[in-house]
């Protein structure tokens, strides 16, 4: 009788978004992409073999809930670890359970490691032999890429599923069933809640479906009401504010400043000053956004605006010097200024050519002419006979060959000052060939 008490007042002590966690598959909500119909997770949980399985998604998209849901539809135990708090030594001890329960005829278990980008490379390496040999079901969930942050050997045996924000639709869903369940959610309290609360809840929760219950559950126990009325005000009120789930090492590093790079080459300074306020917001790393920068001056902007890589480097001095939060200022000014600059990557590309003609063209020989001549067997040898003094000529170009092969790799762009370099550079190919 204790027991059962006790357990009600555990039960009744879990926040809503806990109470609410599916019981079964049919219960969940989201990710038709993998679990709809003839859909390889599916198919997978039908057959009854899950084999082994990394699930990647931002929070509050249901990895934890889908991981058990998966165990119970499979008819396998499931044991948990943290890869926060566990290590070698808890991983052995997971295996040798799940070691025993197979050979005593039992179905293979699953081993559901949360966050499991934080083992190390170590004890990733620790899970393989049982991985491979059918031991266990090994189900890890992280919010990073896995391609990052999962051992390649680890992520070659096993199925990786993308997880998605769910949709204001889905969100709805949940937060109507809470309100209409009377044994795990706000139903025994008569709660009601406008459609535009819901709404509203629904689209500014990021398709978080942790926070938008915590939201109704916290709305719902300040109500002055009795019965509680959640209003789109209370709503509001309810949620906070917040930068939703920015990882400084994961996707959201990689795919934030992928966007800001990708707004400069695309000259939308507005979408460009958008990313980089995200990621100042997140706490990114102000050198990664000055190296950045200064890269992307060189890269996309070159010849175009020459005072495009000074005007970077002189940003990246001064957020060194500055700090922030008064360094934005500077980022954000050289961000636009970028952004609007005309842009080439004529350098970028006549590098990578030259390069590639490095590695994979016969070595072309320095010309004679060319050589050094101030050695004391140079003049024994020819070296540097014949090479006319630039400075002597007409217009300060000698007529002479410099590379001694025909070759064309800086091609300036017809876009900003790159198009006076243009013409200039045909000016002096004519003025070169002897």
């Amino acid at each position: 009788m204790f027991q059962s008490q006790e357990d009600d007042f555990l039960e009744d002590a879990k926040p809503l978004a806990a109470r609410m966690r599916p019981t079964t598959l049919k219960e969940y909500v989201g990710q038709r992409h993998i679990l709809g119909p003839g859909k390889l997770l599916r198919r997978m949980v039908d057959a009854g073999r899950l084999g082994s399985i990394i699930l990647s998604g931002p929070p509050g998209t249901g990895k934890t809930t889908l991981a058990h849901l998966l165990a119970k539809e499979t008819g396998s135990r499931c044991r948990r670890l943290s890869a926060v708090t566990g290590g070698v030594k808890e991983v052995r001890e997971a295996l040798a359970w799940a070691t025993d329960l197979v050979a005593s005829g039992e179905p293979r278990p699953v081993l559901f490691i949360d966050e499991i980008h934080r083992f190390s490379k170590s004890q990733q390496d620790a899970l393989l032999p049982d991985v491979e040999a059918g031991i266990v079901s090994l189900i890890g969930a992280t919010t990073s890429n896995p391609n990052f942050a999962v051992n390649g050997a680890l992520i070659s045996r096993s199925q990786v599923f993308q997880l998605e924000t769910l949709s204001p639709a889905e969100i709805t869903e949940l937060l109507t069933r809470a309100l209409a369940d009377r044994e795990r959610g706000l139903a025994a309290t008569g709660a009601r809640a406008d459609d535009e609360a819901i709404a509203f809840l629904a689209d500014v929760c990021e398709g978080d479906a942790r926070r938008a219950l915590t939201a109704l559950e916290i709305a719902v126990s300040s109500s002055p009401q009795n019965p509680p009325l959640v209003t789109r005000d209370a709503a509001a009120e309810s949620i906070g504010t917040r930068i939703a789930g920015y990882d400084g090492t994961g996707d959201d590093h990689y795919d934030l400043i992928s966007a800001m790079i990708k707004s400069i080459r695309g000259s939308d300074a507005d979408a460009a000053i958008y990313w980089l306020a995200r990621m100042l917001e997140g706490g990114e790393d102000l050198r990664f956004l000055c190296r950045r920068l200064v890269i992307l001056a060189s890269e996309d902007v070159g010849n175009a605006d020459p005072a495009a890589l000074p005007m970077a480097v002189a940003c990246m001095q001064a957020c060194e010097w500055v700090g922030l939060p008064e360094s934005e200022y500077m980022l954000s000014q050289t961000v636009a200024y970028l952004a609007l600059a005309p842009k080439s990557n004529a350098a970028t590309v006549a590098i990578g050519s030259a390069r590639k003609d490095v590695r994979d063209q016969k070595i072309v020989p320095v010309p004679r002419h060319l050589r050094d001549s101030h050695s004391a067997s140079a003049e024994r040898e020819g070296r540097g006979e014949g090479y006319l003094y630039s400075h002597d000529s007409p217009h300060g170009i000698a007529a002479q060959d410099y590379l001694g092969v025909d070759r064309s790799y800086y091609e300036p762009v017809d876009r900003g000052f790159e198009r006076e370099l243009r013409e200039r550079k045909e000016w002096i190919r004519k003025r070169l060939k002897p």
